[in-house]
C-alpha cells in the first residue's frame, strides 16, 4: 500500500528506521495488556502513527527540541530514554519524570530535550517558539519540532503561535498530525479548508502534506527542512496524513468510526508496510526480524521487572511543598549611597533598564516596547541600546507570548513579559496558571518569566484597563505576586524579581506611576521578597495595606493625627509576610485590611481568616476589611469614585476603633 523511496539511505540505515518504529508498537501492545490487567491507570494509543513520531525525531540533532504529544511515544523511545523510566512514569513511581504529579506523557526531561505537553495542548505551541527564539539569538542554528494534532489547531494558541514565529521568522517545525478525529469528532465537524497546510498561507510560511504512514518519506523530507531551517531560520507548517487506529484513550473505543474506514487505514500500518518492504527487497530475513523482536521484547520485559519492582511513591510532605517553586538563594545586592528623587514609573525604567545590563541574557517582550518605548513610556529608549533581538514588539497575542517566555526559560535565557495593562492577562491567562505555575512542581522545569502588570483604578479607564485583578494569582501555587508602593520598594523588588528563577506577577499600579516620587538609589540593588515595610508604628490599630492603598492609609492618619496606627506595607503578596502582620495585631489588637480589588475573593479575605486562626485571642474587635464595591470599574469618575473604598475607608478604621 506504501510506496517508499529509500534515496541514500543504505542497509544498516533502514534497519535503524524499522528497529526504530518498532520499538514503540511492540511497547503500546504491551501496555494495552497491562492497561486490562490494571497495571497501568490509563493509555493513549499511537498505534497506526508511530512513523511520524520516530521519523521526525530521527530527523532532528539530539541536542534539538523536541515538544511532543500523548501519542508520540516514538519521541521518548526514539531519544533512548530508559524504558524503565518510562514504565515507572506510567505507574506513579519516583523513577518516573514528575514523582508521581503528573501521568503518561505530561512531563519533560531536560537530558533528552523533550518538553512534554499539558492537557490544554495549545500553550506548547508557543513554548516552541520560545526554544526557537533563543536558539537565533545565540545563533545556534537549531531546529524546533512541536506536535499537535488536527483538533488542537482549532485553539487560539496555533494562530498565535505561528503568527509569532513567522513574524519573527523561528526556527520551528509545526507538525500536525491529522488522525482524522479529535476525540469522536471528525475533521468535517473541525474545519472547513480542504488540508490544515492551506492555513499557512495566511501567515507568509511554508507548509508541506506529508504521508505520515510513510516512515521514510517523514524522516528524508524531515530531514531536509530541519537541514533547511537551521541555515536559514523560518517556521514551516508540516500536515502529516494519518490515523488513529484506536480510541483517544481506550475507554472511549472506535464506535464512532466507520469499518471500512478501519479497514482502509489498517492496510497502511506504517509499521507493517515498512516490515514487508525491507523484506520484499531482501533486506530484512525472517530470521532477523525475530531477533530484532526478541531483542525489543526481552529489553521490554526487562525494563518492565525493574518498574514493577520499585516501591511505591510514598508522601513526604516538606518535599512537596519544597518543589512548587525552584529553590533561590536571595542574595542582596545593597544600593550605594548616591540617590536622586524620581517618580514611580521612572524607578520601574530604571530597574528594567540595569537589570538588562546585569543579564546579557534577558529578553523584554510586549506590545509597542521597541520604538515606541511603551504606552507608559517605561522602555523608552532600549531598543537603541539593547536591540531587536532583546526588546521585542509583539503582536497581540498575549498568551503565546507568555509560552514564549517559557520557552526561553527552557533554553536558559530570561524574560519580562509586559502586559500592557493587567486587564489583558486574561487573554494569556492559561500559560500563566497552567503552564508557568506548575512546571517546576511537575517536572522540575522552572519558569524564569516576569509578568509585568500595569493595573488599578482612579484614572477613568474604565471595565477593561483599570483592574486589580491580584486575587487571580495569589491562589495560585507556583506564582509570586509582588505589589510595590513606592519607587524605592518598585526598583528593588523588580530587579530581585528578575533574579529569581520562578515565575512573578509584578503588579504596576498606574496610579501612582507619576503621583507618587521618592530618593531612589541611582544604582542597581535589590530588595526581599516577602518582607513588608512597617510605615508608621501605633498602638490602636494595624492597617495592612499594600499598592496604592498604603497611600490612602497615610493620608487618613495625616487627617487624623489623634489614631496610633501601625501602617503595613505588605510589598509583595505572594511570599507574604505573616510574621509581621501577626506581631502589629497582637500588639495593637485591632486589624482593617483595605484592598483596591472587590471584596469577595479577595487577598484581604485570607489576611482576615489567618488573623482570626491565629490571633483571635488577641483581637478587641472582629478583623475589618474594606474593598471596592462588587461591580466591574466603571468609567467616569463620580462613579468610580464611588466604587473605590478609598472614601469609605476613613469610616471604617474610626467604626473598628470605637468598637
Amino acid at each position: 500500500m506504501i510506496k517508499y523511496d529509500i534515496k541514500n539511505l543504505n542497509t544498516e540505515d533502514l534497519i535503524l528506521i524499522y528497529k526504530n518504529i518498532l520499538k514503540p508498537r511492540l511497547v503500546e501492545e504491551k501496555m494495552l495488556v497491562l492497561l486490562r490487567q490494571g497495571k497501568i491507570s490509563k493509555w493513549f494509543a499511537g498505534i497506526g502513527q508511530e512513523a511520524i513520531a520516530v521519523g521526525v525525531t530521527m530527523a532532528l540533532h539530539q541536542e534539538e527540541y523536541i515538544l511532543p504529544m500523548h501519542r508520540n511515544l516514538g519521541v521518548f523511545t526514539t531519544r533512548d530514554i530508559p524504558l524503565h523510566r518510562l514504565f515507572s512514569q506510567w505507574q506513579g513511581k519516583a523513577n518516573g519524570f514528575t514523582n508521581g504529579r503528573d501521568r503518561s506523557f505530561h512531563f519533560g526531561t531536560q537530558d533528552y530535550r523533550i518538553v512534554g505537553m499539558i492537557s490544554h495542548l495549545g500553550p506548547q505551541l508557543g513554548v516552541a517558539n520560545g526554544i526557537a527564539l533563543a536558539s537565533k539569538i545565540k545563533d545556534k542554528k537549531q531546529a524546533t519540532a512541536v506536535f499537535t494534532g488536527e483538533g488542537g489547531t482549532s485553539e487560539g494558541d496555533f494562530h498565535e503561535a505561528l503568527n509569532v514565529a513567522s513574524v519573527w521568522q523561528l526556527p520551528v517545525l509545526f507538525c500536525v498530525e491529522n488522525n482524522g478525529y479529535g476525540l469522536s469528532t471528525p475533521t468535517n465537524e473541525q474545519y472547513r479548508c480542504e488540508h490544515i497546510a492551506d492555513r499557512a498561507a495566511g501567515y507568509g510560511m511554508e507548509s508541506h502534506i506529508i504521508d505520515g504512514n510513510n516512515i521514510i518519506e517523514v524522516f528524508t523530507k524531515v530531514s531536509e527542512l530541519a537541514k533547511s531551517i537551521r541555515k536559514n531560520p523560518r517556521p514551516i507548517l508540516l500536515e502529516f496524513k494519518t490515523f488513529r487506529m484506536r480510541g483517544h484513550e481506550e475507554a472511549s473505543g472506535t464506535a464512532y468510526v466507520p469499518q471500512e474506514l478501519m479497514d482502509a487505514w489498517a492496510a497502511k500500518d506504517p509499521v507493517l508496510n515498512f516490515q514487508s518492504f525491507l523484506r520484499d527487497e531482501g533486506m530484512l530475513t525472517e530470521a532477523n526480524d525475530v531477533l530484532i523482536k526478541e531483542a525489543l521484547h526481552s529489553e521490554i520485559n526487562d525494563h518492565l521487572d525493574i518498574a514493577f519492582s520499585e516501591a511505591p511513591i510514598q508522601p513526604d510532605l516538606s518535599k512537596e511543598l519544597d518543589d512548587v517553586y525552584k529553590s533561590f538563594e536571595y542574595k542582596p545586592v545593597i544600593a550605594g549611597q548616591d540617590s536622586s528623587e524620581v517618580r514611580f514609573v521612572d524607578a520601574i525604567s530604571q530597574g528594567l533598564k540595569q537589570s538588562m545590563e546585569q543579564h546579557p541574557e534577558l529578553v523584554i517582550m510586549g506590545q509597542d516596547i521597541a520604538e515606541y518605548g511603551g504606552v507608559f513610556k517605561i522602555t523608552k529608549g532600549f531598543l537603541e541600546q539593547f536591540g531587536k533581538d532583546r526588546v521585542r514588539n509583539t503582536p497581540i497575542c498575549e498568551s503565546t507570548i507568555v509560552e514564549a517566555g517559557m520557552g526561553l526559560s527552557i533554553a536558559g535565557m530570561k524574560s519580562v513579559v509586559e502586559m500592557q495593562f493587567s486587564d489583558f492577562v486574561s487573554s494569556g491567562f492559561n500559560p500563566v496558571v497552567n503552564y508557568l505555575a506548575k512546571s517546576h512542581y511537575r517536572w522540575g522545569q522552572h519558569a524564569d518569566v516576569v509578568i509585568r502588570m500595569p493595573c488599578g483604578g482612579g484614572v477613568a479607564a474604565g471595565p477593561f484597563h483599570s483592574q486589580t485583578n491580584e486575587a487571580w494569582f495569589t491562589k495560585t501555587p507556583g506564582l509570586k505576586v509582588v505589589y510595590p508602593a513606592f519607587p524605592y520598594d518598585a526598583k528593588g523588588l523588580l530587579a530581585r524579581a528578575i533574579n529569581d528563577p520562578n515565575p512573578v506577577l509584578f503588579f504596576e499600579h498606574k496610579g501612582l506611576y507619576r503621583t507618587i516620587r521618592q530618593e531612589v538609589p541611582i544604582d542597581y540593588y535589590t530588595l526581599p521578597f516577602g518582607k513588608a515595610s512597617v510605615l508608621r508604628e501605633g498602638n490602636q490599630v494595624s492597617i495592612i495595606a499594600y499598592g496604592a492603598t498604603v497611600h490612602w492609609a497615610l493620608d487618613t492618619l495625616d487627617r487624623n493625627p489623634d489614631i496610633s496606627a501601625d501602617v503595613i506595607d505588605l510589598r509583595t503578596l505572594q511570599p507574604l509576610d505573616t510574621e509581621a502582620i501577626f506581631e502589629s495585631v497582637k500588639k495593637t489588637g485591632k486589624a482593617i485590611v483595605v484592598q483596591e480589588d472587590t471584596m469577595f475573593g479577595g487577598i484581604a479575605s485570607d489576611i482576615s481568616a489567618m488573623l482570626m486562626e491565629t490571633c483571635f485571642e488577641y483581637l478587641d474587635a472582629p478583623v475589618k476589611r474594606v474593598a471596592s464595591l462588587e461591580t466591574p470599574i466603571p468609567f467616569a469618575s463620580q462613579l468610580e469614585a464611588q466604587f473605590l473604598p478609598k472614601q469609605r475607608f476613613e469610616e471604617a478604621l474610626k467604626l473598628l476603633l470605637a468598637y
